[in-house]
C-alpha cells in the first residue's frame, strides 16, 4: 500500500487519513502507526475533542511530507500506516481507559511506536501504560498549558487534569526525567504544581519558555532527557489561543505555533518511542486553525522520529 498521490489525486479528495497514508486496521511491523482516539469523556470545560481526530485528518491532506531544506521525505525513511480509531465507549471512562490501553498495547506487539491524536488529554495515561510495559518507566517531553498532575475531581478518576499524576504513581515513567513545557493559567489551589516539583518533574512555565527561547529549552530538554527511551506528548493548548482556539481549557500567554514547531526540532536527537497530540476540540474553531496547526505537529513529530531512528541505525 501507497500514500495517495498527490499529483494525481488533489489534496482534498478521497477518503482522509493522516497525510494521505494508507489505512491499515491490522498493521504489522510499522516503523509508527497513527490511531486516533476520539473521546472527550474526561474533558473539564469544553466538550468536542471526540472530532478532533477526524478534522485534523482532513487538515492533514495539506501536509506532503517532504519539508523544505530537509533532504529526504519522512515516508521515504519510515514506513508508516493509518489504523484508523480506537472505538471508545463516551459513557464510562474506566472502560474507555481499558480499550484505550488494550489496543494501544496491541499496536505495539506488532509495530515500533504510534502518534496518538486525540481526543482528550486522559487517554495519555493508556498510551504511557501501554508504552511503558514494552520499554519500562520512560522519559517524557510534556507540552501543555497544564501540568495535568491533578487529583481526581468531580468523582472523575481519568479526567484530562490527571494522567500524569497517575502516571507518576504507577512508575510508567520516570519523573527526573520529565520536562513540562509551556505550563501558566490559573489553577485551583496555590500548591497545584507541588505534587510534579515534588516528584522531581522539571516544569518550564511559560514565562520562562519564552525567555529561553526554543533553542535553549530544547538543549535543556536533551540534557535531561539524554538517551532514555521518551514519550513526547502535546496538548495542543500549549500553544496561545490566538493561534490554537479549538482546544478544551484555553489558556492566553502561550507561545506562538512556530515557537513549538522549533521546539519539537529537538525531538530527533533524542530516542522518541512515542508520541500523541490531544485536546483539538473543532466546534470552537470554525476556521480550522487549530486542526491543521495538530496535523503540522503530528507531522514534525512523524519527521523528528525519522529523523532519530536513522541516526540510529545508521551510527557505529
Amino acid at each position: 500500500m501507497d500514500r495517495i498521490d498527490t499529483t494525481v489525486s488533489p489534496r482534498y479528495a478521497q477518503i482522509p487519513t493522516f497525510m494521505r497514508l494508507p489505512q491499515d486496521p491490522a498493521p504489522h511491523g510499522k516503523d509508527v502507526v497513527v490511531i486516533g482516539a476520539p473521546y472527550d469523556g474526561g474533558t473539564s470545560y469544553r466538550p468536542g475533542a471526540r472530532f478532533g481526530p477526524r478534522a485534523v485528518r482532513g487538515e492533514s491532506g495539506l501536509i506532503h511530507g517532504v519539508g523544505i531544506d530537509r533532504g529526504p521525505g519522512t515516508f521515504d525513511l519510515i514506513d508508516c500506516v493509518d489504523a484508523g480509531d480506537i472505538d471508545l465507549t463516551p459513557f464510562n471512562m474506566h472502560i474507555a481507559m481499558a480499550t484505550a490501553q488494550e489496543r494501544l498495547s496491541g499496536l505495539l506487539a506488532d509495530n515500533a511506536a504510534f502518534l496518538m491524536i486525540g481526543g482528550d488529554h486522559s487517554l495519555t495515561l493508556a498510551a504511557l501504560r501501554a508504552v511503558a510495559a514494552r520499554h519500562g518507566p520512560v522519559a517524557v517531553l510534556h507540552l501543555d498549558a497544564h501540568s495535568d498532575t491533578n487529583p481526581a475531581v468531580y468523582g472523575g478518576e481519568y479526567h484530562h487534569g490527571t494522567p500524569f499524576r497517575h502516571a507518576i504513581e504507577e512508575k510508567l515513567v520516570d519523573p527526573a526525567r520529565m520536562v513540562q513545557i509551556g505550563i501558566r493559567g490559573h489553577n485551583p489551589r496555590p500548591d497545584s504544581l507541588d505534587y510534579a516539583r515534588g516528584h522531581g518533574v522539571r516544569i518550564v512555565t511559560s514565562d520562562e519558555f519564552c525567555a529561553l527561547g526554543p533553542e535553549h529549552a530544547g538543549r535543556l530538554v536533551r540534557s535531561l532527557l539524554d538517551d532514555a527511551p521518551v514519550y513526547v506528548s502535546v496538548d495542543v493548548d500549549v500553544v496561545d489561543p490566538a493561534f490554537a482556539p479549538g482546544t478544551g481549557t484555553p489558556a492566553p500567554g502561550g507561545p506562538t505555533s512556530r515557537e513549538v514547531l522549533a521546539l519539537l526540532r529537538h525531538v530527533g536527537a533524542l530516542r522518541p518511542v512515542g508520541f500523541d497530540v490531544m485536546e483539538v476540540s473543532p466546534p470552537y474553531d470554525h476556521g480550522g486553525v487549530t486542526s491543521l496547526l495538530a496535523s503540522e505537529i503530528g507531522a514534525e513529530l512523524l519527521f523528528q522520529y525519522a529523523r532519530a531512528h536513522t541516526r540510529e541505525r545508521t551510527s557505529p
